[in-house]
C-alpha cells in the first residue's frame, strides 16, 4: 500500500490531542508531507498547520485526506461521512487507519467512484501474504521492542533511521501500524494480519536486501503483554532482527489496559532473545530507548546513567537527547561486511 502525498490531516471534532494522535505522529516526522489540517466544529486538538477544508486543501496541492483521528472500536463517525465525501469530490484520495472500511460506507463508496479517488484503509492490506518461512535472509535488520504497548518504539525506529543516515548506513524505516504507514507513505499494519501470516508479512516487508542494508522496524505491542503478544511474537519471527532496541517507559507498574505487572528490561532482552533465536541465533540487544517525558532532565540522565551500567548498553530518550549512543553501539557491534 502506497500513499500520494502531501497529505491533508482530517482531525474531525475529536475531544482531545490522544485521540489525533495519528495526525499529531505524521506532523512530528513528515511535517513538510502537510498542507493542512481540517478541524470540525469543537475540535480540541491542534497540529498546528493551517486550518483548511477539502476545497482548500485541494487548491494546496493535498493528493491525500489522510483520517488523523482514532477512537474506541475504531468505527467512523456518522458526521464525518459528509467530510470524507467533499475530499473525494474535491479530488484527493482518503486513507483511514480504522478498522472500518471505508468502502463499506455507501456515500462514500459512491463518492469515490463517481470522481476516481482510492479509499486507502491502511488497516486492511490487499496484499497475499505467505506463511513465514523462517530461512536466513541477507541485509540487516532492527525491530524495537518493548516492556509495554506505546512505550516509544516508532519514534526509536524513526530516530534510529534519522540518526543511521545521518552516520553513513544505509536504513529504512519499516511501518507495520496504521500511523507508521501514513509516515512512511507504504508498509502493512501488523495487527491486522490474520495470525498465521503475521511472520510471513514481517518477512515480506523486509526481504533479502544488501548486506549493509539495514531494515529499521517498527514494533508492536509487547512479548509480555497478554492481550497483543501474539503479534509481537509473529513480528519477532518474522522480522529475523540482528538487533533490536527495548523501549520503556518508567513510570508504569502495570500494562496498559490490564491488571498485569510491568516486566524489568532485563525480563524483556532474555525472552526477546530467547524467542528470536529461533529465526536468527545472532540477535543482541543494542540499547535501551527510555520515555524520560515525566522527569525533569537530572532525574532522567541520572536513570539513563543507572540503566546504561545496569545493563552494560546504551540507554537514551532518543526524542530528548537523541540516538547516538545506540548508533554507536550499532557500528561496534556490526562492522561494514
Amino acid at each position: 500500500m502506497e500513499l500520494k502525498t502531501p497529505y491533508l490531516l482530517f482531525l474531525g471534532d475529536v475531544p482531545d490531542a490522544l485521540a489525533a494522535k495519528t495526525a499529531l505522529g505524521i506532523v512530528d516526522w513528515r511535517r513538510d508531507w502537510c498542507v493542512g489540517q481540517w478541524r470540525l466544529e469543537g475540535c480540541a486538538a491542534d497540529a498546528g498547520l493551517p486550518d483548511m477544508d477539502a476545497a482548500a486543501g485541494a487548491r494546496a496541492g493535498a493528493r491525500t485526506m489522510v483520517v488523523g483521528a482514532v477512537n474506541a472500536g475504531g468505527v467512523l463517525p456518522d458526521h464525518w461521512v459528509a467530510s470524507i465525501v467533499a475530499a473525494l469530490e474535491a479530488g484527493m484520495d482518503v486513507a483511514t487507519g480504522l478498522h472500518q472500511k471505508l468502502s463499506d460506507i455507501p456515500e462514500i463508496k459512491a463518492a469515490a467512484e463517481a470522481h476516481g479517488g482510492q479509499l486507502l484503509d491502511v488497516r486492511h492490506s490487499t496484499e497475499r501474504f505467505a506463511t513465514g518461512k523462517g530461512a536466513k535472509r541477507p541485509g540487516r535488520r532492527l525491530l524495537t521492542v518493548g516492556t509495554d504497548c506505546s512505550v516509544g518504539k516508532k519514534y526509536t525506529v524513526l530516530a534510529l533511521e534519522s540518526g543511521m543516515r545521518d552516520a553513513g548506513f544505509d536504513a529504512d524505516f519499516k511501518a507495520t501500524g496504521q500511523t507508521g504507514v501514513f509516515i512512511s507513505g507504504r508498509g502493512v499494519a501488523i495487527d491486522a494480519v490474520v495470525a498465521d501470516f503475521i511472520s510471513g508479512a514481517a518477512e515480506w516487508l523486509t526481504p533479502a536486501a544488501d548486506p549493509n542494508h539495514w531494515d529499521l522496524v517498527e514494533g508492536q505491542g509487547s512479548l509480555f503483554h497478554p492481550s497483543f503478544a501474539g503479534v509481537s511474537l509473529g513480528l519477532l519471527h518474522g522480522s529475523q532482527p540482528d538487533a533490536f532496541v527495548v523501549c520503556h517507559e518508567p513510570t508504569r507498574t502495570k500494562m496498559r489496559g490490564v491488571q498485569h505487572p510491568l516486566p524489568s528490561i532485563r525480563e524483556v532482552i532474555d525472552l526477546t532473545v530467547r524467542c528470536g533465536s529461533l529465526t536468527n541465533p545472532e540477535i543482541r540487544c543494542v540499547g535501551i530507548a527510555v520515555n524520560t517525558a515525566a522527569l525533569g532532565e537530572a532525574e532522567a540522565r541520572a536513570m539513563l546513567d543507572e540503566m546504561a551500567g545496569e545493563h552494560g548498553l546504551p540507554a537514551t530518550d532518543p526524542v530528548r537527547f537523541g540516538v547516538a549512543p545506540i548508533v554507536e553501539e550499532i557500528k561496534r557491534s556490526f562492522p561494514t561486511a
